[in-house]
This record gives structure tokens, sequence and C-alpha cells, in this order.
């Protein structure tokens, strides 16, 4: 499969917690990061999500930082009793962007 990333994914283990935007009552969903970009997140869970919907992202670092970002999401792959997922960055601070982008330079530079 030729690859259509325009920015480096980098693996990292954290977690994200997220809640949909568009409910009333907030539900908050742990999920495990698979891989990162400045630009977006691939992460997976047991409980399925919508493409096209957008969450609130709180996720933790690897420096134990707290990076607030929203994530629309954008791929769904089902795999057995997990979903796999793929979403793109559409609210985030640009020095947060920064952060992920030293660490992969860092971690490449390992």
């Amino acid at each position: 499969m030729e690859e259509r990333r325009r920015n480096t994914r980098t693996d990292m283990e954290s977690k994200l917690i997220i809640k949909r935007l568009d409910k009333n009552e907030p539900e908050e969903l742990v999920i495990d990061i698979v891989d990162l970009s400045k630009t977006g997140v691939g992460f997976t869970s047991t409980k399925a999500l919508m493409i096209g919907s957008v969450y609130e992202a709180y996720m933790t670092i690897w420096t134990k930082e707290v990076i607030h970002a929203f994530i629309e999401v954008v791929r769904i792959e089902k795999d057995g009793s997990t979903f796999n997922y793929g979403g793109i960055f559409v609210g985030m601070p640009e020095m947060d962007s920064q952060r992920i982008e030293v660490y992969q330079t860092f971690n490449e530079s390992k």
C-alpha cells in the first residue's frame, strides 16, 4: 500500500481521554494511541465511534504534559472486538504540534 501521510508517524505509549462534542451529556472514553503525528493520531478502542464525529481530547504525552486538542475521526477498521481509528487534529495549538515534532526528531536521531 502506498504511504499517503504527509507527516511522520511515531509510536507512543499513552492514553487519550475523549468526549464527543455534539452530545448533551459528556461520555469519557479511554483509548490507546497507536501512532501520532503533528497532524493526526491513530488509536484503538473497543467502542464504536462514527466517521466525521469530532471529539475533545486530553492527551498525556511522554513529558507527562497534557495536550488539549480536537480530533475528527476519518478512518475506521474493525479487527475482532477492537476498532482501529485514524483521526486528524482539527484544533490544536501550534506549540503543542511543535512538541510532537520535536519528540519525533529526537526519536529519529537515536
